[in-house]
Formats: structure tokens, sequence, C-alpha cells
């Protein structure tokens, strides 16, 4: 009995989002306002940290941008600014060094204040054949790919569920759903990531019943430094 009511269920979730997906296509749904929100964007300093920096820039957000390398971050800065970003802050923090995230956290909340968009997306990549690949390298994978939003939303997600109003977005990757080969540690980190995130939600919705927003961005590759020179049919 258990199995005919789920095979029904199942089927009527697929004529829904189909129905739904057909009349989002015909009126487009409207976009999320984010003028105003606390935008923490982690891995800002370069590639698709500083391009997301830029576009919220440009839609009236307030910029908190993290990254490791200042001087990238910096520059990010500058050209959010550019783009009509009237409150930037960018702010150096190792994302793999667990005490350093709380700290820089703690500050983001007390200079800027709650955030209310979280975006982890710094990554790092080895691209090496597995057993060429140094036990520290997997650790640095698993820790700023994968541990490190552990650490952010732990800092950022309790205001947004007791203001019942936040979103969190987790930049993932298509290796973080099918392994590829020089990329063990990197896909097994983007997994993690993955898992982390589909898990959160369903607490959210299901445990907390709160109204915080989770998103998961799965990209193939892309010609940012981290995959420079790298082909696929």
């Amino acid at each position: 009995m258990d199995v005919i009511l789920d095979t029904m269920i199942f089927c009527g979730k697929i004529l829904y989002y189909f129905l739904e997906t057909t009349v989002y296509k015909i009126i487009p749904k409207k976009k999320k306002d984010v003028a105003g929100e606390i935008v923490l964007i982690t891995g800002a300093g370069s590639g698709i940290g500083r391009l997301m920096a830029i576009k919220f820039a440009s839609l009236g957000a307030i910029l908190v941008i993290w990254d490791i390398n200042e001087e990238g971050n910096m520059e990010t800065c500058r050209l959010a600014k550019e783009k009509g970003g009237e409150k930037v802050f960018p702010y150096k923090c190792d994302c793999s060094n667990r005490e350093e995230v709380y700290r820089v956290a703690d500050q983001v909340k007390e200079e800027v204040g709650d955030v209310t968009i979280l975006i982890n997306n710094a990554g790092v990549v080895t691209g090496k054949l597995f057993l060429n690949t140094p036990d520290e390298m997997v650790e640095r994978s698993f820790l700023v790919n994968a541990l490190s939003h552990f650490w952010t939303c732990k800092a950022f997600l309790p205001a947004m569920v007791k203001a019942d109003h936040g979103h969190l977005v987790c930049i993932s990757s298509a290796a973080g759903l099918v392994g590829i080969n020089r990329l063990t540690d990197y896909c097994s980190s983007k997994f993690a990531a993955f898992g982390l995130a589909e898990s959160l939600y369903y607490e959210l919705k299901l445990i907390i019943k709160s109204k915080v927003k989770t998103t998961i961005v799965c990209p193939y590759f892309i010609k940012t430094g981290m995959f420079d020179g790298v082909t696929a049919k």
C-alpha cells in the first residue's frame, strides 16, 4: 500500500513541477530582490566570486567579500564599487582555518550586521593523479571546499533562523555529481559540499520549518584560473 501511495505522490509531483515550469516559461517568475541584503561571498578575489560580487553590487546589495588573497579581494572591491556598489566590505580570511572564519565572522557581525545571503564559493583544486596528490593537499581541498561551509553556516545561519529570513548558497560543481579523473580530492570535497547543502535544506524545511532558502549551484568547467587549460568533449 505504501509503495502505491508513494508512487502516486511521486507522479503527482512530476506533473506539478512540469506544469509549474511551463507556466514560468510563459510568465517569468519575479526575480529575488537583493537590494539592501547583506551578501557575503567567500573566494571573492577572483573567478566566479568576483563576477558574483560585481553583479550583486549592481543590484544594490551590501557586499561582504572574503578571500585569502588580499590584493585580489581589493581589486574585486574596486570593480564592485565601479558597478554601483555603495557599501562593499573586504576582509582577508583563510576559509581553511576554522578559528579565523569564526573570528572574521564576528568582526563582520559587529562592523556590518547580520549576513542575510551567504554564498560559499571559495575553492581550491589540485589537478593531480590520485597517487601523486600529497596528503596535505587532500586535506586542504576538504578544508576549503567543504569544511569551511560548516564553519560559515554555523556562524551566520542562527541569525537567519531567528529572523526567519535568509539564503544559503552552495557553489558545488558538476564534479560534485560525477567523478572525474585527476580530480579525486576535488570531486570528493564537492560531493561533500553538495551533501551538506542538501541535508541543510531538509533540516530547514522539515524540522526547523524556517523560511531560510537554500540553493545549490553545480557549474561545469569555467575558464577561470583554477581550470586554465582544461578541456572536455
